[in-house]
């Protein structure tokens, strides 16, 4: 349902181009209907905007932006680099146990960057085997998509063409009456005004008479 149910008729077809002066005077006209934070205030009828229900994460990140801040935090990338073998042992106890976590560290990065490879090897392996496909079925859909969404955008413009259309022919057959009715009205002003201004010329004869009647009865 639209927000807005009032429509103002118009003449496109029929009715000249306005003036200057025309447009000045319509201008003036709205001018003095618009309250004076108009620019400022949304109309009445144009509904509230939602409130956004976005996660801690999202927002802070939103202000993050608005800030103009850089970007900080997100996945350490470093875990999955190859790993550099630890400096040689050393003959103190303790410089050994050092060496020894140094060692075991080393071998969990390497674990973990043989797994992402691993993992990582295995799906390009799965999207040269099955990618091609999967792309080609979803181009075809979004294909399918676009076809279903032209076709109705070119329905929608034929419907508004045919609107146009009908509006056109429809003031077009009515110019004649219109034009009749309108050369009606003027010569209807006019003979008033001449009537008026014949009133007016014959009150002012009868006032001229009564002054010399009344002169002449001195």
């Amino acid at each position: 349902m639209p927000l807005i149910t009032e429509y103002h008729s118009s003449l496109p077809y029929i009715d000249g181009e306005p003036g200057e002066q025309a447009r000045a005077s319509a201008q003036k006209l709205i001018s003095a209907e618009l309250s004076s934070d108009h620019a400022s205030t949304l109309h009445p009828a144009i509904p509230a905007l939602p409130e956004s229900r976005f996660s801690p994460l999202i927002e802070q990140e939103l202000a993050r932006k608005e800030a103009g801040q850089p970007m900080t935090g997100g996945i350490d990338l470093s875990r999955y680099e190859a790993p550099e073998a630890p400096e040689g042992p050393s003959g103190n106890q303790d410089d050994a146990s050092k060496m020894l976590q140094e060692w075991k560290d080393t071998l969990r990065k390497a674990y973990i960057s043989s797994s992402h490879l691993s993992i990582r090897h295995n799906n390009l392996a799965l999207l040269e085997e099955y990618g091609k496909n999967a792309w080609l079925i979803g181009n075809s859909q979004l294909e399918e998509i676009l076809r279903s969404v032209e076709k109705e955008l070119a329905e929608t413009k034929e419907a508004v063409e045919g609107v146009h259309k009908e509006r056109k022919l429809a003031q077009e057959s009515g110019h004649g009456e219109l034009a009749g009715l309108e050369d009606t009205w003027r010569r209807g002003v006019g003979s008033i005004l001449e009537v008026e201004v014949a009133a007016e010329g014959l009150r002012q004869q009868i006032l001229e008479r009564r002054r010399q009647q009344a002169q002449q009865s001195h």
